[in-house]
């Protein structure tokens, strides 16, 4: 919503020193970001119900394109207000997860995408994902995002808007056909490459976590638990 990945680039991130979040600011719950977050889920609630329920394809797809637009707000308001938090950095990438995986399932079911193209994209979230639990619960550090990822991301979240609206025989929908499918195979193929890509950072952020956590127990002969993201940095989605 595959090899390792990156941490997340909205809310997910760690503010700079001397202009994050205050001591304690992470545990806040109702923040701005918070909010837009919610909203941005409670959105998809809405996407499913216009698409299937009330039979409004062409303003479901609109929704789904409002929703896949603003998935930098959230971030940008929690660094521009100093409101990162422990809640945001989960809740923010797991949003991501479920617009994505919801619009690909939708839209496969809606008929809108071949089935091979939908899978090619819930497989590669689905290894997101797991991938992201598997380096947290190893203590890896944090990988930075590439930009090769992050492009092939926009692209799928433009292109499977373009899918539903243009899903139809109307002659006005075959440019955001044609359009969707150029920018849907760009995007997946990005995805794809960027998959490759992060292996060797994620191979480095295993080494520099497990050496951080030797050098954190080295004082008193206790290692800390495996999983922790204290000083070794954080992974996200």
């Amino acid at each position: 919503m595959v090899a390792p990945v990156p941490a997340p680039d909205a809310a997910g991130g760690v503010a700079a020193a001397g202009g994050g979040a205050p001591p304690g600011g992470e545990d806040r719950v109702l923040t701005a970001a918070n909010v837009v977050t919610t909203l941005r889920l409670a959105g998809v609630v809405v996407f499913v119900w216009l698409l299937f329920g009330a039979g409004r394809q062409t303003a479901a797809a609109t929704l789904l394109g409002v929703l896949g637009a603003t998935d930098w707000l959230d971030g940008q308001l929690a660094r521009r207000l100093h409101q990162v938090s422990r809640v945001g950095k989960v809740l923010d990438p797991a949003a991501d997860r479920v617009l994505i995986g919801t619009a690909v399932i939708a839209a496969i079911v809606h008929g809108a995408v071949p089935l091979w193209f939908g899978l090619l994209t819930v497989v590669r979230e689905v290894l997101v994902s797991v991938t992201v639990l598997v380096l947290a619960a190893l203590g890896a550090r944090r990988i930075n995002v590439l930009w090769i990822g992050k492009a092939g991301t926009f692209g799928l979240m433009v292109a499977y808007p373009g899918f539903l609206i243009s899903h139809g025989g109307a002659g006005w929908q075959q440019p955001f056909h044609v359009a969707a499918w150029v920018v849907g195979g760009a995007g997946i193929a990005l995805a794809w490459i960027a998959a490759v890509a992060y292996l060797p950072p994620a191979r480095a952020a295993l080494a520099g976590g497990r050496a951080a956590r030797e050098a954190r127990g080295g004082g008193d002969g206790t290692p800390p638990a495996r999983g922790s993201l204290g000083a070794s940095g954080e992974v996200g989605g």
